[in-house]
């Protein structure tokens, strides 16, 4: 009876934790439903990369290529940023998003490596990387910039919208 006493109390705090009213800050963060935002392993990459790019070209737009991950945080993140209102609303008539899976490149198991590597990186070592191209196809954003994306989580909705605000001033 004792042991149920302190447990009820206990179980009362969790309960409520979980459901935000104490201290929802220092509850665990909820776990994303599984999505696909980065095009699917069957997916043809390259017929991907090429639409994007010219969908852009037409629109008069800077394509935005997303190279990640749907099991990478810092891809999901970047990818919840991009297609936020808050983006859209801001950015959405300058910018054509476009997300290309990159499966594990960590690992060995990368696929799509070969665009990124026209972009003129040889090798990937992190997930996501976001290059700007321009309508013509030029790199608007330098390869430094487009594989310093790994952090994207922690960067926060405010500092990849500050980000894009700095490429509009290029």
């Amino acid at each position: 009876m004792m042991l149920l006493r302190l447990a009820a109390p206990l179980l009362l705090a969790l309960s409520a934790e979980q459901a935000g009213i104490v201290g929802a800050q220092d509850a665990p963060a909820a776990v994303e439903p599984a999505t696909v935002l980065y095009f699917p392993v069957d997916a043809d990459g390259a017929h991907v990369f090429t639409q994007a790019l010219a969908h852009a070209a037409a629109s008069k737009a800077s394509a935005v290529i997303v190279f990640g991950a749907d099991w990478c945080h810092d891809s999901r993140a970047l990818a919840k940023v991009l297609t936020s209102d808050a983006f859209k609303s801001e950015f959405g008539a300058r910018y054509e998003v476009t997300f290309i899976d990159v499966g594990r490149p960590q690992s060995g198991e990368g696929r799509n490596l070969d665009l990124v590597k026209r972009l003129g990186v040889k090798n990937l070592k992190s997930t996501p990387a976001l290059f700007v191209l321009r309508g013509d196809g030029k790199l608007f954003n330098g390869k430094k910039d487009a594989v310093s994306w790994r952090n994207a989580k922690s960067r926060g909705t405010d500092k990849v919208l500050a980000s894009f605000r700095g490429f509009d001033k290029k």
